[in-house]
């Protein structure tokens, strides 16, 4: 073989000749230098596929020789040739066009995902386009046209092709250094030589050359895989656009035509050459640098906490969406979905970061957002993120980086993008240039976690700021911050967020690509937690005395969905077990906290704790839970404070930053700074329960668990409570702080409140632990209470129904769109002070199945008998869905043998309405006329909307058969439905079923005519109940007018007539309502 090779004195092209030469391969001498080369008409097939002899008139040539079974070279004149080739301009010229010519034949090609390793290897690190893409299955079945010679530009050295943003390119770029050349690779078929360039990370270069073999003479696939050429349309396997195909190059090998998942090599021999064990046998994913900090940062991430802090339970991941609080607002806040309506990621973590990763466009930075209430466990879920990546859990991402947000709120103008990924996390890492290089090259492979989102209040404006700064500027880290949000800075990154459901950023989220809530524990979750740590404690003796304690504070267990509550109590349960059995928990969450501090608080300098209390309710002011050193008063409280756990280094801060450990115990030493801070004026004290208006409050409660806790802390007794953290020097100001407290309280009208207010108002008495505010509350509860649109968690459904038992009086509950989990439901329904009660239908039913399977049959019929539906409006197709459930369910209980009768909610359902819409309205209309005749009680059908439902002619035909069935229906709305003359006709041939019955009829705005009115007029007679007709904004003429005004007169017991309509002169509607007076034109 003769190796195409440039000549420092002169640029050529080898002649073909041989008899293996293809003919589609022919080409007559080509002269000149590159440059001309490339804009020449040659065949781009040659420039790449030359396998024979070649020869060159009046130039030097360059061989070589390979005998059939040695293989021979002389490696000093190819070093040589090597070394002027690198001392030549016009060679280096010419080499760079031929890479520009690779490009263009590439991406003209449309093939948008070809290996870096097609050729030789990836261009430097300013160069590169990108590194490996996947290849389009369709990638050989489409092919581009290319222009023709004469219609490129000019100056070819300058052109450059257009870049696919889904596609990436790597050519020939021989390496400044030295290279190795292996003259013999055993393992390989014959002639096949290796090229690999040292310092460098390129990968090997293989050239065939001599008698090559067959396809049939190819040893079987084994070992490593070679990274061979691209693929041809013309046969499987092959999606090159200009490889030969297998009857073009006879002996072109297999091999190097497969992909490089399907190509392989055999080890090699020990008695085969020496040099070829000097060489890698694997080709690198790589470089050494990234292989070295990508094994680094898999160590980083894989270590998992000790003892209790190593516990991870796994919990739902749901699928969430921010929505207007009100419509006056513009404030958004989580949707509370039916538990039934709940969207749970399936798969869990990585199946639903899969799934988000292939919805988005390329090159698109994409924002995923998990939300959470304080305690929820966000933070352990984003270390549970870096850990499944690190076990390789998430193979769609290269490298994963989880920065707290906490440890972004520095001054300064000096930041990179490099120091927000290597140095602002958890744990600095160390890496070289070139690990960052690779980085920016590939950002769709790249999970950047920022966690706890809401601490970047600080930086509020980066989301709106018109510019990020370039990836190299350094800037502050507002800047870095407002190039990753706005896609300047690793655009095509995910970017996965962890936040509180409130606050101003959050508001932003509404955009976000995918947003997930993270649900609590459940009951079960709860108590294995505890069992688990106590297993981890080393106690594991306690076990079952603990879960005891648990189970005897109901209120308590319902707080456990909480993880940090739940931790809290285990926590507390461990120290009063070791104290003794007859140990018990405290019914209220300021016990909780007062058992955990109490003995640290004793033990502290004097002043210490209300020192502590003092820094948390500032820093709360601010919205922050971080702090300085120097913020503390002394040395020996900010010594206390770390040596009892209540402040400690939170991961990846500096030394000198600190943390309260829980969001929670922030609040309730801010509670406590309120409670002994003579500061507060006591008129001021009632405004921070959080039960006004916003606009009379003197803060924004962001540290939402003050109001539970100042109540706990003021009016539970002194000696178990405040005494027990502070001694009994605070009576006298804790006392007067008693009285305004419970004036405020008695004065308070709960009737009046809205929903949220209501709740906060019961935790907040529940707490107080005050039997005097305790009943004056519950007896001021309205007996209808409507909870409709208010998330209600399980401590609210636990403390609503221990007020509504102490009530003393019959209620009423709406419990729609509360997200009500069905233990909270069951134990609401259960209630004997509950007589109705609403909820989603899709939770109602699954609870009497559940009642069913369980065999509770008391409380299944008390679930039945209560439950209602009236009225009933269905605004999707789920909701005509569950309708039909709600029947069926009745059809089957009536057939039951130990069951008789109809359910009370389907029998008594009197107004039903119809709002779908044009789309979904003519699909779930005849699911729901089959339906309709269960109702037996139903007077109000109303199938009007604002967007029109559109049920047609056919609608109006399926809903008439069912009239002689709705022997009570009074009001039918059948305005906006598109009916025609038709429809009119059909509806006629029904009514006379309902002539006993209906009293209201409605067809306003449809599409009659004059042989529609006509059907409604010859009817209009026989119905000798309706009293109003509307058929206002139809299409029929004066002649439809008068036939109507005709029978009219014939119908006494007509109160009023509605048929004002554009298509009918003016002057005869005057007219006709002169002759009767009951006829309306308005």
């Amino acid at each position: 073989m003769r190796c195409l090779a440039p000549h420092p004195a002169g640029s050529y092209l080898l002649e073909p000749q041989g008899s293996s030469q293809c003919a589609t391969m022919e080409l007559g001498p080509l002269e000149g230098s590159y440059l001309e080369l490339l804009n020449s008409d040659a065949d781009p097939l040659c420039l790449y596929h030359i396998y024979d002899q070649m020869d060159l008139a009046g130039e030097e040539e360059i061989e070589l020789y390979s005998e059939p079974d040695t293989d021979t070279i002389n490696c000093d004149q190819f070093s040589r040739l090597l070394c002027d080739m690198e001392g030549d301009e016009e060679t280096k010229e010419a080499y760079a066009n031929i890479a520009e010519l690779d490009q263009y034949v590439f991406q003209d090609s449309q093939l948008e995902g070809l290996s870096k390793d097609i050729f030789i290897e990836h261009i430097g690190p300013d160069e590169v386009i990108g590194d490996s893409m996947e290849m389009p299955a369709e990638v050989g079945q489409k092919s581009q046209k290319r222009p023709f010679p004469e219609e490129l530009p000019a100056d070819l050295k300058h052109w450059k092709p257009v870049p696919s943003s889904s596609s990436s390119l790597s050519c020939l770029n021989l390496p400044e250094g030295p290279v190795q050349f292996v003259p013999t690779v055993s393992t390989l078929p014959q002639g096949l030589w290796q090229i690999s360039g040292t310092g460098t990370g390129v990968s090997s270069i293989f050239i065939y050359h001599g008698e090559v073999p067959q396809a049939s003479q190819v040893p079987p696939p084994s070992g490593l895989t070679v990274h061979g050429l691209p693929t041809s349309p013309d046969r499987p396997g092959s999606t090159s656009p200009f490889a030969p195909s297998a009857t073009d190059l006879p002996s072109m090998p297999e091999p190097a035509l497969t992909s490089r998942a399907n190509v392989t090599e055999h080890k090699t021999s020990p008695t085969q050459c020496q040099a070829a064990g000097e060489v890698s046998n694997k080709l690198p994913k790589w470089p050494e640098p990234v292989e070295q900090f990508y094994r680094s940062l898999q160590d980083t991430y894989q270590a998992e906490p000790a003892g209790p802090d190593g516990i991870l339970m796994e919990v739902d991941l749901v699928q969430a969406r921010l929505e207007r609080s009100s419509s006056k607002s513009l404030e958004r806040e989580l949707a509370t979905p039916d538990w039934a309506e709940r969207q749970l990621a399936q798969g869990g973590l990585a199946e639903g970061l899969l799934a988000a990763k292939e919805r988005r466009r390329p090159r698109e930075t994409q924002v995923i957002a998990m939300l959470g209430k304080a305690g929820q466990g966000k933070s352990y879920w984003a270390g549970a993120v870096s850990r499944a990546w690190a076990c390789g859990r998430l193979p769609q991402y290269d490298f994963v980086f989880s920065v707290p947000c906490h440890c972004l709120n520095r001054p300064g103008d000096v930041y990179r993008l490099q120091d927000l990924l290597f140095s602002l996390g958890p744990r600095p890492l160390l890496a070289a240039d070139e690990v960052f290089s690779h980085i920016v090259k590939r950002p769709d492979r790249i999970l950047l976690i920022l966690d706890a989102f809401e601490e970047l209040e600080a930086q509020d404006g980066f989301l709106h700021s018109t510019c990020g700064p370039a990836p190299a500027e350094p800037c502050s880290l507002r800047g870095l911050l407002a190039g990753l949000f706005q896609k300047k800075l690793l655009r095509g990154c995910t970017l996965l967020l962890t936040a509180r459901p409130r606050g101003r950023l959050v508001q932003s989220l509404s955009k976000a690509d995918a947003l997930f809530e993270l649900s609590g524990f459940s009951m079960e979750q709860a108590q294995a937690y505890v069992m688990r740590y106590f297993e981890c404690s080393g106690m594991t003796e306690h076990q079952d005395r603990a879960l005891a304690l648990l189970r005897d504070r109901p209120f308590l267990l319902s707080h456990s969905h909480s993880p940090t509550l739940c931790r809290a109590v285990c926590q507390l349960s461990e120290a009063l077990l070791e104290l003794g059995e007859d140990a018990e928990l405290p019914s209220t969450l300021t016990g909780l906290y007062v058992g955990l501090l109490g003995r640290a608080a004793l033990s502290g300098p004097p002043g210490a704790l209300a020192e502590l209390a003092k820094l948390a309710w500032e820093l709360g002011r601010r919205h922050q839970s971080t702090l300085q050193e120097d913020q503390f008063p002394s040395a020996d409280v900010r010594t206390w404070a770390m040596a009892k756990g209540l402040v400690q280094h939170p991961p990846g801060a500096t030394e000198s930053e600190l943390a309260f450990p829980s969001f929670l115990l922030q609040c309730f030493l801010g509670a406590l700074w309120l409670t002994l801070s003579g500061e507060i004026k006591d008129k001021e004290l009632p405004q921070y329960l959080a039960l006004t208006p916003r606009k009379k409050r003197p803060y924004d409660n962001w540290l939402e668990g003050v109001p539970r806790f100042l109540t706990g802390l003021i009016f539970q007794p002194r000696a178990r409570c405040l005494g027990a953290l502070v001694g009994p020097s605070v009576t006298t100001l804790a006392d007067r702080k008693q009285k305004v407290l419970a004036r405020y309280l008695k004065r308070l009208q709960p009737g009046t409140l809205r929903a949220r207010q209501l709740l906060e108002l019961l935790h907040c008495t529940h707490e107080a632990e005050e039997a005097g505010i305790w009943q004056h509350v519950v007896q001021e509860l309205p007996a209808r209470l409507s909870f409709l649109g208010t998330r209600l968690t399980p401590p609210d459904a636990h403390v609503l129904g221990k007020a509504l038992e102490a009530a003393g009086q019959d209620f009423s509950l709406d419990l729609r769109s509360t997200g009500i989990d069905p233990s909270g439901l069951g134990s609401l329904v259960g209630l004997s002070c509950v007589t109705h009660f609403r909820a989603a239908l899709s939770d109602t039913v699954a609870l009497w199945e559940s009642l069913r399977q369980h065999g509770e049959t008391e409380l299944l019929q008390a679930a039945e008998e209560k439950f209602t539906i009236e009225p009933f409006k269905a605004k999707s197709l789920k909701d005509v869905e569950d309708l039909g459930k709600l029947v069926q369910t009745q059809r089957t209980r009536s057939s039951s043998e130990d069951t008789a009768g109809e359910l009370p909610a389907v029998r008594d359902l009197k107004k039903l309405e119809f709002a779908l819409g044009p789309i979904s309205g003519p699909q779930a209309f005849p699911k729901l006329v089959r339906i309709l005749t269960a109702f037996s009680s139903l007077q109000h059908l109303d199938l009007d909307a604002l967007s029109e439902n559109k049920i047609g002619d056919e609608g109006v035909s399926q809903l008439s058969a069912t009239f002689p069935q709705l022997k009570s229906l009074e009001t039918l709305n059948l305005s906006q439905n598109s009916i025609t003359d038709l429809g009119a006709y059909k509806l006629a041939e029904g009514l006379p079923s309902l002539a006993a019955s209906l009293l209201r009829l409605s067809l306003y705005n449809n599409c009659i005519c004059d042989m529609g009115a006509e059907s409604l007029a010859r009817v209009l007679p026989d119905m000798v109940s309706l009293r109003v007709m509307d058929v206002q904004y139809n299409k029929f003429t004066a002649a439809g007018a008068q036939q109507l005004a005709a029978s009219l007169r014939k119908c006494p017991h007509v109160e009023t007539l509605a048929m004002w309509t554009p298509t009918i002169p003016f002057s005869v509607q005057e007219h006709l309502q002169q002759q009767d007076s009951r006829i309306s034109l308005r």
